[in-house]
């Protein structure tokens, strides 16, 4: 995952080479959603180079281990469970684990539920949350029975979950679901996106946030 420390030294690049301050906050979104490279490249004036961005340093891999292959297998029943069996929803599944201990196992249910964020990731990490009782789950493992979404991607990153194990990738059902749309969406200007976005009453909203920075006890996560 990209840490804040990177979010603020790509930041302080692109101000010192030139960048137009109101894309900052932007960028600052798409360095959480779609990576280092792609944020620098709206932060950086036309004449700054990418090499020039500190980058974070890539994560270990290692060889999928036979605790690994159960997961991942529950993963995948759940999968079949949820859009074969069940029909809640697409074939999706998720585990969550935690110190070696399953804390939640969920499947797509956005059908059944009429909920278009039921996906399965967000489905096992709210029950993973709501089971340990706090909205992070520090050192947590998933296991996705497919490359997560843009959104379920988010979620686990607000969770704090370590690592995600994934089996099949966007490419795999590029045919039947939008989850490589999106996230190549993501990476466009506002103006170009499939779902319109517009910024009014900022100074409204600041306002609130001036509040809430100095309100006792507001919430931090």
């Amino acid at each position: 995952m990209i840490s804040t420390q990177d979010v603020t030294s790509t930041q302080d690049e692109a101000k010192n080479n030139g960048a137009d301050p109101a894309r900052l906050q932007l960028a600052r979104r798409d360095l959480i959603l779609t990576g280092t490279a792609v944020a620098a490249a709206a932060l950086l004036s036309p004449t700054a180079s990418l090499a020039e961005v500190p980058m974070s340093e890539p994560k270990v891999t290692h060889p999928m281990t036979d605790e690994d292959r159960a997961f991942m297998t529950m993963a995948l029943e759940k999968m079949r469970q949820a859009g074969v069996v069940d029909k809640t929803g697409g074939p999706f599944g998720a585990v969550v684990v935690l110190d070696g201990k399953v804390l939640a196992v969920a499947g797509n249910s956005v059908m059944s539920d009429n909920d278009p964020s039921a996906h399965a990731e967000v489905n096992a990490l709210r029950a993973a949350c709501r089971k340990v009782g706090s909205p992070h789950l520090k050192g947590a493992v998933m296991y996705s029975s497919c490359e997560p979404c843009p959104m379920c991607f988010s979620t686990a990153y607000w969770a704090r979950v370590a690592k995600i194990f994934y089996a099949a990738s966007y490419a795999d059902y590029a045919d039947l679901f939008d989850d490589a749309n999106i996230a190549k969406d993501l990476t466009l200007p506002y103006e170009q996106r499939q779902v319109a976005m517009q910024q009014i009453m900022r100074p409204d909203a600041q306002k609130v946030w001036d509040e809430f920075r100095r309100t006792p006890g507001g919430a931090r996560y």
